[in-house]
């Protein structure tokens, strides 16, 4: 076969595939209600996540010996609060991992 044949059986096939229709834009009935419902499981998830945040700096003040507020902010112990600081990113990511599935 020569190349002008494939060029024109290539042209032949070309031609018979039917063209894509271009989509209209247009608006899905339920946007705001889908919105609204992401709106609101974001809302439901930050105040579960806040909650689980504060119950585990409660559990984590009771589980220690001494009072974690009153190490940092009287005596002002700068090793506990980088540790506590360590402490709350580590519970927020995963908080925020269990959010996201």
């Amino acid at each position: 076969m020569s190349f002008e044949t494939l060029k024109l059986r290539a042209a032949e096939t070309l031609a018979q595939v039917p063209s894509p229709q271009v989509p209209v834009e247009v608006e899905a009935p339920g946007t705001i209600s889908i919105l609204a419902a992401h709106l609101l499981a974001a809302v439901v998830f930050s105040i579960v996540g806040i909650l689980v945040f504060g119950v585990c700096l409660f559990v984590m003040d009771r589980l220690t010996p001494f009072s974690i507020v009153k190490e940092i902010g009287e005596d002002h112990n700068q090793a506990l609060g980088t540790i506590i600081a360590g402490v709350v990113i580590g519970i927020s990511i995963i908080i925020a991992a269990a959010i996201l599935g």
